[in-house]
Order: structure tokens, then C-alpha cells, then sequence
């Protein structure tokens, strides 16, 4: 089993930044890559960004691109989403999981292939 808990989420005014965290325990973590995605409400949950095994891959959302960046530390088991430049459309539950597969050089987008998820953090932007 693997455990991931998210933290960091909160208020903030647009413009402004938040830093998220995911700290697993249960497995090794260093040899799975990892993803943030985030779910608005009534809307379907989506990939946000995603970090390769080693930290070597990234890959981003669109929408956030040249906002938020992913990193990795691998001797603390944990994921950080650096969210800068919020805007309201970033308000949403965001969510941190771990890639079912180990040692892939290429991160994925793609939900289904995450096989453990944790329980998410609100992240609220006002105007």
C-alpha cells in the first residue's frame, strides 16, 4: 500500500503563491514518478503537472505552464507543486499520485496509469 497526503492548500489572493506538499510513505518512493491534478467544482478532474522518477522529466498543463513548477526530494518522499501568479481559475481540490509503473523515463498525463492518489488539498484563489 502506498499513503499520500497532501498539504499546503489554502486562501489566496490572485497573483499571489502557494506551495504544495505530498509526503508518501509505503513503498519506494524514489522509484515511481509522480503527478499533481485538480478537479474545479463541476468540472472533471485534470492533469496539472508530473515529475519523472529521477526528477530528470517534467511535463505541465498548459494552463500552467510557466507557473507552477514540480519538484521531488527523494530522501524526504516528497512531491512540491510551486504555484506562482495564482489565478481564480486555479481554485480547485488538487491532488497528488503516484505512477503505477517504476523506473519510466517518460512521465504521463494520462490519469488511469496513476495508481495511488491522495485525499487533496484546497486550493482557493480570489479576485
Amino acid at each position: 500500500q502506498v499513503q499520500l497526503v497532501e498539504s499546503g492548500g489554502g486562501l489566496v489572493q490572485a497573483g499571489g503563491s502557494l506551495r504544495l506538499s505530498c509526503a508518501a510513505s509505503g513503498r519506494t518512493f524514489s522509484s515511481y514518478a509522480m503527478g499533481w491534478f485538480r478537479q474545479a467544482p463541476g468540472k472533471e478532474r485534470e492533469f496539472v503537472a508530473a515529475i519523472s522518477w529521477s526528477g530528470v522529466s517534467t511535463a505541465y498543463s498548459d494552463s500552467v505552464k510557466g507557473r507552477f513548477t514540480i519538484s521531488r526530494d527523494n530522501a524526504k518522499n516528497t512531491v512540491y507543486l510551486q504555484m506562482n501568479s495564482l489565478k481564480p481559475e486555479d481554485t480547485a481540490v488538487y491532488y497528488c499520485a503516484a505512477d503505477a509503473r517504476p523506473y519510466k523515463l517518460v512521465v504521463t498525463t494520462t490519469q488511469n496509469l496513476y495508481a495511488y492518489w491522495g485525499q487533496g488539498t484546497q486550493v482557493t484563489v480570489s479576485s
